[in-house]
């Protein structure tokens, strides 16, 4: 019954013709979406064209021949038009750490006087390392306070130099509520650094409106840009035209100068959001990040983040159906509103049990310490992936099948 109304929901589906643009192996159900994205044909024919052609054949011209120089900027673009952001406001570059790193510094520069940062206990981990390596480097001059998320709104006071938050939690994808975490944070003279990780080509984000200073996120996710893709950074406008313009991080890059090509002994930081580079951009994965956007241009992030409901509101009936709910309880909000675009299951042998579905061709993830995590990636997850990968978890479930010695040794990567 679960396969048969699948099929006809994926008949119904207005997003269902996106699918063709990705490269999905044969048998496989992909649900990894939130750790690394499908890659698109479109990819593929852009890197095989930068690598043979471009590079191969046009050699240094290709700077200025085919915009090499300027595709930090025109991808960035792209981004900000899924992230609410106005042009001239997001830039591709680095990875969510460095970029980190610049916001985190330019946000103490602001904030003259004040040096705590707010964040919670289950952020992702890498945010609050970068929290601590500033910390260790300023001394007195930066402080980290984690807290749980229900205490966050109220933790955040008039000491506060900035909120930095990762809008859905990696672990659970519980979504955090950004228009509450602003009002309060500006409230009290603090500013919002907003991680979207997992947000970002999956639902909507309004940076704009609701007045973020600053942001980072990836684009491997649900960008699908390959593995270790570019990621980019978001800075307000109000920051780019304020007295620190041209100087708001501290990593004084060359391709960050005003004037790179004077070769200027002494810096001078590019008045906008260029300032935020810092080395050469690599343009083999930035012009995978530039192709894999292609698939977004004629969709709204709406329709987007209404399959993902959809998707997720399936597989939990299709669980409840096969009477797992009770065996490995979702730890994902109740309330589809308030996550993020992935469920979560505990287990205390999720990761056995992950190995099991890889091996029967259903790729998820597993999470510390105990969940089983799937992502729902709308432009080319079906409904009838849904309904046979929770097909096949029952049987492993209820036959024990990953108890095999095979499943319980720990890969490098989980």
């Amino acid at each position: 019954m679960a396969l048969e109304k699948a099929r006809g929901l994926d008949q119904s589906d207005p997003l269902a013709a996106k699918r063709a643009l990705f490269s999905i192996p044969h048998d496989t159900i992909y649900l990894d979406g939130n750790s690394l994205g499908v890659m698109s044909h479109a990819v593929n024919e852009r890197v095989a064209d930068v690598t043979r052609r471009q590079w191969g054949k046009d050699l240094i011209t290709s700077w200025n021949k085919h915009g090499w120089i300027d595709l930090p900027i025109t991808v960035g673009d792209r981004i900000g038009k899924l992230i609410g952001a106005a042009p001239g406001q997001v830039i591709c570059c680095d990875s969510i750490s460095i970029n980190l790193f610049k916001v985190l510094c330019a946000a103490l520069q602001i904030q003259s006087g004040r040096t705590q940062f707010v964040s919670t206990e289950d952020n992702f981990p890498t945010d609050l390392y970068m929290i601590q390596g500033v910390e260790r480097l300023l001394g007195d001059r930066c402080s980290l306070t984690t807290v749980a998320e229900d205490d966050l709104i109220a933790s955040i006071t008039e000491e506060t130099a900035a909120v930095v938050v990762t809008e859905v939690n990696f672990r659970t994808g519980r979504r955090l509520d950004l228009a509450k975490i602003t009002a309060q944070a500006h409230d009290k003279g603090a500013l919002v650094i907003v991680d979207l990780a997992h947000s970002a080509g999956a639902m909507p984000v309004t940076l704009d409106a609701l007045g973020i200073d600053f942001a980072v996120g990836c684009t491997y996710k649900y960008l699908n840009a390959g593995p270790g893709a570019p990621a980019f950074v978001y800075v307000a406008k109000k920051w780019l035209s304020s007295d620190f313009a041209g100087a708001l991080q501290p990593l004084f890059g060359w391709l960050g100068h005003a004037e790179p090509f004077a070769f200027s002994p002494q810096y001078t930081g590019a008045s906008g959001i260029r300032q935020f580079l810092v080395g050469t951009p690599p343009i083999i994965s930035l012009s995978a990040v530039d192709a894999a956007l292609d698939a977004f241009e004629d969709v709204s992030m709406e329709a987007i983040r209404e399959k993902s409901l959809q998707l997720m509101e399936f597989w939990l009936s299709c669980m409840g159906d096969h009477g797992l709910l009770t065996i490995m309880p979702c730890v994902s909000p109740t309330e589809g509103t308030i996550r993020g675009s992935q469920l979560s299951f505990a287990h205390d042998d999720a990761y056995a049990i992950c190995q099991a579905l890889i091996a029967r061709g259903v790729v998820a993830d597993f999470r510390a310490p105990n969940y089983l995590r799937f992502g729902f990636a709308p432009l080319y997850n079906t409904y009838e992936d849904v309904a046979r990968a929770v097909a096949r978890l029952s049987e492993i479930v209820y036959s024990g099948a990953y108890q095999d010695k095979a499943f319980q040794s720990r890969a490098a990567v989980t």
